[in-house]
């Protein structure tokens, strides 16, 4: 039975648009502004949170990423903010529907993780859609962890972490990294992942209105991303692709959100092939309701489940 702080926390960011003065929830469409949004989802990041005490943010430069897109280490501030060979890093692959998010509007969540898995990450922006269509994000995610090896992080230590597009990203980019001969991280974390972008699943219909998704926003921004390519490209959608010799993963939903099916196909397919996948479908929760932290106990008892794999898994 899900808590009325949860109940109600959820209400209000799902009927947002009536605090607006709007009796209708936002629906994504062809001609809604990408930049205007880019600028919404950055102010709001802003009105959000702060990096939690303790944290530092240190720009670092990736060569290869495109002009104008930086990447930086968010690290406890008594670590020095590169790590050395011996050291432990969580890649972190943002969220944003592929058109949108960056090292600004992502920080505050990354830090959360620093502080509490006590290991430094690397946060890096990648190329968006509708400018930059499939493959520029992913060939950009290869550059930045290329770039990660070579400052000798060793694979074992490496955890890849993501939400929602970023999730689905850092399911995509193991199978990329596999595919492309690299050494493979030791697990992924992927907290509502968008892995399937044909967005074919029941759940896309039965949750469209319990999920605090934007309305409409799937079946756009998909198109963006994808641009001339099969959105069941393996490195696009995970879902479809041969995922023999991937490392353990987490993979955390909602039962309520668009995802859930998916998650709930991919898992399975992952461990018919024998990958270790911790899958946890919770009651009555929304899209990336972890990162809500400690905003109501189902959003906290998760994060500190995530937090816990994390660490398990960089020891």
């Amino acid at each position: 039975m899900p808590s009325i702080k949860s109940k109600l926390i959820i209400f209000s960011i799902q009927h947002s648009h009536l605090f607006k003065g709007r009796l209708k929830r936002d629906v994504i469409t062809k001609e809604t502004s990408i930049p205007d949004l880019r600028k919404q989802y950055e102010e709001g990041a802003k009105k959000y949170g702060s990096i939690p005490a303790g944290i530092q943010v240190s720009p670092v430069t990736i060569p290869g990423l495109a002009e104008g897109h930086f990447a930086e280490w968010i690290h406890p501030a008594s670590n020095a903010p590169t790590p050395g060979p011996a050291d432990k890093a969580i890649f972190y692959t943002h969220g944003g529907g592929y058109i949108s998010g960056n090292c600004v509007d992502h920080r505050m969540h990354v830090a959360k993780f620093v502080r509490d898995t006590g290991t430094a990450a690397l946060l890096y922006d990648y190329r968006l859609a509708p400018e930059h269509p499939f493959p520029a994000g992913m060939n950009d995610t290869l550059t930045a962890y290329r770039w990660l090896l070579e400052q000798g992080v060793v694979p074992a230590n490496i955890v890849i972490a993501g939400e929602s597009a970023g999730g689905g990203l850092c399911l995509a980019s193991l199978v990329a990294i596999r595919d492309e001969g690299l050494p493979l991280p030791k697990a992924g974390v992927a907290l509502s992942p968008w892995i399937d972008l044909t967005c074919t699943s029941d759940s896309y219909r039965r949750n469209a209105k319990r999920d605090i998704s934007t309305l409409g926003s799937w079946h756009i921004w998909n198109k963006f991303y994808t641009g001339e390519n099969d959105p069941r490209h393996p490195w696009i959608s995970p879902i479809y692709a041969d995922l023999n010799g991937l490392p353990p993963m987490l993979i955390v939903v909602g039962d309520h959100e668009i995802m859930q099916d998916d998650c709930v196909r991919f898992a399975a397919k992952a461990k018919a092939a024998g990958v270790e996948v911790d899958l946890r479908v919770w009651e009555d929760m929304v899209h990336c309701f972890p990162l809500l932290a400690p905003m109501f106990p189902e959003a906290t008892q998760a994060w500190q489940e995530t937090i816990a794999y994390m660490q398990k898994h960089l020891r």
